[in-house]
């Protein structure tokens, strides 16, 4: 399965200079978040799979103007082709506002799904807005990672975990992945494709 994971910025290869065939070969899209809603729209017109998202917090337009055509998967488990996808949107919170999340209100989110993940035995793919703590998140309660995200991949050991929210040109040393166990871990900024690793697939 070839996946193409976006976030935070819109790719101008795929937007104001697209071509269809820039998509051909992709399974699924994934937006992790802080994307302009029409722009996943435009790009559910041209794609045949499935296009997921989860939340930024700079989404609040989403509750008006939702992506038309895309799948939502916050708080859920979405299969597709025998890959199990679980959605996590939001930051950690930092000023009032919607799809922003303290760590307690975070590990709640968790624990309200643990009959999905009974029932799925896991997950494949993690997907969020925010990073894990200490792994590729920033110094200020902005841009602070998510422990409870640790502690999921500890547990469940997903071959991939997806997020966005800390940009790429912030800092020039900044890593597009990394690996945390059993774990690949993406910074989806702007666009990242790659291959899922069909023998980590769930039976």
């Amino acid at each position: 399965m070839r996946i193409l994971a976006l976030s935070d910025t819109e790719s101008p290869a795929l937007w104001d200079f697209f071509k269809p065939e820039r998509l051909k070969g992709i399974d699924v899209i994934i937006s992790c978040g802080d994307l302009d809603p029409h722009y996943l729209s435009f790009l559910a017109t041209f794609f045949h799979g499935p296009v997921l998202y989860v939340h930024g917090n700079h989404d609040a337009c989403y509750e008006n103007t939702p992506p038309e055509g895309c799948i939502c998967i916050e708080d859920r488990v979405y299969v597709y082709r025998g890959v199990r996808f679980l959605g996590l949107g939001g930051s950690m919170r930092y000023k009032p506002g919607p799809h922003q999340y303290t760590e307690k209100q975070m590990r709640l989110r968790i624990l309200r799904l643990w009959f999905q993940l009974l029932r799925r035995r896991g997950f494949d793919v993690l997907v969020t807005h925010a990073p894990a703590r200490g792994l590729g998140d920033g110094k200020s309660l902005t841009h602070t990672g998510f422990q409870a995200f640790r502690t999921l991949m500890e547990r469940y050991r997903p071959a991939y975990f997806l997020h966005g929210h800390v940009h790429l040109n912030y800092d020039p040393a900044a890593k597009r992945v990394r690996q945390y166990e059993d774990t690949t871990i993406i910074n989806a900024y702007e666009r990242y494709e790659f291959e899922f690793l069909s023998e980590r697939k769930a039976e």
